[in-house]
């Protein structure tokens, strides 16, 4: 396989290994788990699953948790009590799964609460859950109260993406609204973020050690930048002809990780040199839809093609 820089020189490639996950589970979201294997959420089949790498001779071990009937999970997260966290969308619930009992602990939104479309979710610096929902809904769980509130989106539908920075600072993207916004964690209250870009789709945010945003504009196919120290952007555009920016997720290294669905390919920004480097996939098809990882591993739930992808520099 060959990872092609954006003047399509030739650069080393990773080591990129698939694992193949139940048929039908269309894995959505992963989140690293700390045993050393990896949540995702099997969307299609209602399920929370976990990949052991090692297991098997090295060629992956899985198992799925039922979280409920209707159940439809969209994101996973691991929380500070070391559990995962799930995004429901099809329970309009949180989700907690204890990881050592495999207990499911549902937290349904308040009575009266519409269907919110749930999407994402994030922890803030103490310890409360906030969460996304795409019909126009934002809200947070506090785990030791098992309180849950929803608030309005300022916009009304969109909020997709979510993320907490390094200051404490909690966003979150606004697909529908092409927008970014600010929660007051100690309010409720969410401050609408305008990118430069009109109509660009922001999809997904994740945040770098600087605390500086990062946001897939998946109408455009860019990649965004916003400096709350400043109150300034920056835009780049991916290569290739039509890139579609899905995923956005910063490593360890401050390397921005982005999935392109227009080149079945993850793509590596490095805001330094401000260069990008692809990395085609090796299965047609695998609409990576999430990233996450850890120190030395970039993870990757296909969705198109029922696998797990691990990516190792």
């Amino acid at each position: 396989m060959l990872a092609l820089g954006i003047s399509g020189a030739v650069a080393a490639a990773p080591d990129i290994r698939e694992y193949p996950v139940p048929s039908g589970s269309h894995p959505h979201d992963v989140a690293p788990a700390l045993d050393g294997g990896v949540w995702y959420t099997a969307q299609n089949s209602g399920e929370l699953g976990h990949l052991d790498p090692a297991g098997n001779n090295g060629r992956g071990k899985t198992r799925h948790i039922a979280l409920g009937r209707g159940s439809s999970p969209h994101g996973v997260i691991v929380g500070p009590d070391g559990a995962p966290w799930i995004t429901d969308s099809g329970l309009n619930a949180i989700v907690r799964v204890d990881p050592k009992t495999d207990k499911v602990s549902v937290f349904p939104l308040p009575k009266g609460t519409p269907y919110t479309n749930l999407n994402t979710a994030t922890f803030d610096k103490n310890g409360i859950l906030w969460f996304t929902g795409q019909r126009g809904y934002y809200g947070s769980v506090n785990p030791k109260t098992g309180e849950v509130k929803v608030f309005d989106a300022p916009r009304g539908r969109g909020p997709y993406g979510i993320c907490t920075a390094p200051d404490g600072s909690v966003y979150y993207a606004s697909l529908a609204g092409s927008h970014i916004a600010r929660i007051d964690t100690k309010t409720g209250a969410a401050t609408v973020i305008e990118p430069p870009t009109k109509d660009q789709g922001a999809r997904r945010v994740w945040a770098d050690s600087k605390s500086r945003i990062w946001v897939s504009y998946w109408n455009t196919g860019q990649v965004g930048m916003y400096d709350p120290k400043t109150n300034t952007w920056r835009e780049w555009k991916l290569p290739g002809d039509d890139p579609q920016a899905y995923a956005v997720y910063v490593d360890d290294k401050d390397m921005v990780w982005l999935s392109d669905f227009g080149a079945n390919a993850v793509v590596r920004f490095d805001p330094k040199s401000e260069k990008f480097t692809v990395y085609p996939l090796p299965s047609r098809g695998a609409a990576v839809r999430q990233i996450l990882g850890r120190p030395g591993e970039v993870w990757l739930p296909e969705s198109g093609v029922n696998k797990l992808a691990r990516i190792r520099e």
